[in-house]
């Protein structure tokens, strides 16, 4: 979850988890510790057509949530971090 100092979302203050509610680590709005953010627009044939969702997870639920998947999430690793 994250909360914005106004309603144009330009400048961003706070990141929660949205599982476990622990608040993400920042410093002048950059995220300092593993963070996954996901915001996305459900389209049509599901039930949640033209709604958007947004979440964050802490790096730890994150690890507890693809621990659940059968299979197994594809991991690329990089030489490079830009």
């Amino acid at each position: 979850m994250r909360k914005y100092s106004d309603d144009n979302k330009k400048d961003l203050l706070e990141i929660y988890c949205n599982k476990c509610g622990k608040k993400i680590t920042m410093e002048k709005g950059i995220v300092k510790e593993g963070a996954f953010s996901i915001t996305y627009g459900w389209g049509y044939f599901s039930r949640k057509d033209g709604e958007t969702h947004s979440l964050d997870l802490c790096e730890e639920c994150y690890d507890d949530l693809i621990k659940s998947f059968n299979i197994p999430i594809n991991i690329v690793e990089r030489n490079e971090i830009v």
